[in-house]
């Protein structure tokens, strides 16, 4: 009687807080990654593969016509500008290296959505090893019923 007591005073209590770290552990995850089942978070999704893939057309078609992009210390102030400046260098460098999301949380504030997210690169570019931490801020609007992308902030 005794051994079955101290079963249920001393291992219990641990099995359950193996329980409960794994039941928190699956809810930190799900946090990390939120909000992409919604319309804008498929326009950023889209946009993130229209680059991956060399898309030109549809990366543009998501971009507001005033959009801002700040990459680097420099700012790009409409699609126009990114398509003709640093799109394509982006495309070429996104196509020699991998990126794999390490979170990305979108939130919809009526007409307006946040979309920040992390990953991490690595690869290999123009001869020199790619590893680290990128970060990303979208935000969108919604005009009319579309969504378009209206500010990036890209930084590593």
């Amino acid at each position: 009687m005794k051994i079955k007591l101290l079963v249920l005073l001393f291992i219990m209590p641990v099995i359950m807080s193996f329980a409960a770290s794994a039941h928190e552990k699956e809810h930190h995850e799900k946090g990390m990654f939120s909000g992409l089942d919604t319309p804008a978070a498929k326009i950023v999704i889209a946009f993130h593969h229209a680059l991956n893939t060399g898309d030109k057309i549809t990366a543009k078609s998501l971009l507001a016509d005033d959009v801002t992009i700040y990459e680097g210390g420099g700012v790009e102030r409409s699609a126009d500008e990114y398509a003709q400046h640093h799109m394509n260098s982006d495309m070429e460098y996104l196509s020699s290296v991998t990126n794999k999301a390490l979170e990305h949380q979108v939130k919809v504030l009526g007409n307006t959505a946040i979309s920040a997210s992390r990953f991490l690169v690595n690869g290999m570019f123009k001869g020199e090893e790619r590893d680290y931490q990128s970060m990303e801020t979208i935000v969108l609007i919604n005009t009319e019923g579309e969504w378009k992308i209206k500010h990036i902030h890209w930084s590593n």
